[in-house]
């Protein structure tokens, strides 16, 4: 495990933002029968998604949900000194969707701008990483305190197959914008980092790109697999992130673990000692979003609480790779936490 720790770097805002498309258990009915759909919702906790658009692409989400946050937060775009996006869906192949955001945002050309290719790890993992690259920033002539935009998203519906109810039924389309800044008074994250690419074959979408340009991308997931290496890696790395942070799950106020079905989350909750009252559930709406997944749960079921703060949270994400990813962060009170359904 590769633990870290990062201080001085704030939490300012969280937006999330969704597609107006939903599709729900009835849509499912008519490909797989009323009783399969229901079945699958029933196993998953899954009843509805939002669906991006056949046209609209990973930034398009992101970037109004990083509009609202500039314009919660009231920081001029100038003010901005990086820019993370963290995505497995990127817009094309290059550039990196990174620099059309950053032009599509109005960043100054002085923002530093690059993407991280990280699936259901990447919050935690873009929270590291800009966090780390922003503190090493140096002050800025105008004195303001440096600032990062963390941008995080995916559209996975677009590589699924409709008719395989191994993946149709659970993924969602979402996008999430948070506002980081220094601020040497800041509680210190603890994060826990961790890869095993032995798990590779068992989540991936393997078409489309360089070893395999003519093969259409489509995801593939052996869930017996992805439940088994959650199990087995994740309880020990969130131990292990709460001890370097001298915390116990009775100092946690929420658990917010990756959306990815009811049940894994609930016996992920059971192993690592996260009561029921405090073990955060949000995918009954929106299904599995990948990146997204950790920071629309904070703003979906979370916003009341962030935004009087402080509030402590465990935060981990964990998938496709095999990575994952955990942090211990004191967050708010946030000006700023909140989801958009964007327009049609």
């Amino acid at each position: 495990m590769a633990l870290a720790r990062l201080n001085g770097v704030a939490v300012r805002g969280i937006v999330s933002a969704l597609p107006a498309r939903v599709e729900d258990t009835t849509d499912l009915a008519v490909r797989f029968g009323e009783d399969a759909a229901r079945r699958l919702a029933t196993a998953t906790g899954i009843h509805a998604r939002h669906r991006v658009a056949p046209d609209q692409c990973t930034s398009d989400l992101a970037v109004p949900a990083a509009q609202a946050l500039l314009r919660g937060l009231g920081w001029p775009a100038d003010s901005v000194d990086l820019l993370v996006f963290v995505s497995q869906t990127h817009d094309q192949v290059l550039p990196a969707t990174a620099c059309l955001v950053q032009r599509r945002l109005g960043l100054p050309k002085t923002a530093a701008a690059f993407d991280l290719s990280l699936g259901c790890s990447g919050y935690v993992y873009g929270l590291w990483a800009a966090g780390s690259a922003l503190a090493t920033l140096l002050p800025r002539a105008d004195c303001r305190p440096a600032r990062a935009l963390l941008l995080v998203g995916d559209t996975t519906t677009r590589l699924l197959d409709p008719d395989d109810r191994a993946v149709a039924p659970l993924f969602g389309d979402a996008a999430a914008a948070t506002a980081l800044e220094i601020d040497p008074a800041a509680a210190a994250m603890t994060i826990d980092l961790g890869t095993d690419g032995a798990g590779a074959p068992y989540l991936m979408a393997a078409g489309g790109a360089m070893r395999a340009p003519d093969q259409l991308a489509r995801l593939f997931m052996d869930g017996t697999q992805v439940f088994a290496f959650t199990l087995r890696e994740v309880p020990a790395a969130i131990a292990a992130t709460l001890a370097a942070a001298g915390w116990s799950p009775a100092d946690v106020d929420r658990f917010v673990l990756h959306q990815a079905n009811e049940m894994m989350i609930r016996r992920l909750g059971q192993k690592i000692g996260a009561t029921e009252d405090k073990l955060v559930l949000a995918l009954a709406r929106h299904g599995n979003t990948s990146s997204a997944s950790v920071p629309l749960a904070l703003t979906d079921a979370m916003a009341g609480m962030l935004k009087a703060g402080p509030a402590r949270v465990l935060l981990s994400g964990f998938g496709v790779g095999w990575s994952w990813a955990t942090a211990a962060a004191t967050l708010g009170p946030l000006a700023v936490c909140e989801t958009l359904v964007l327009p049609p």
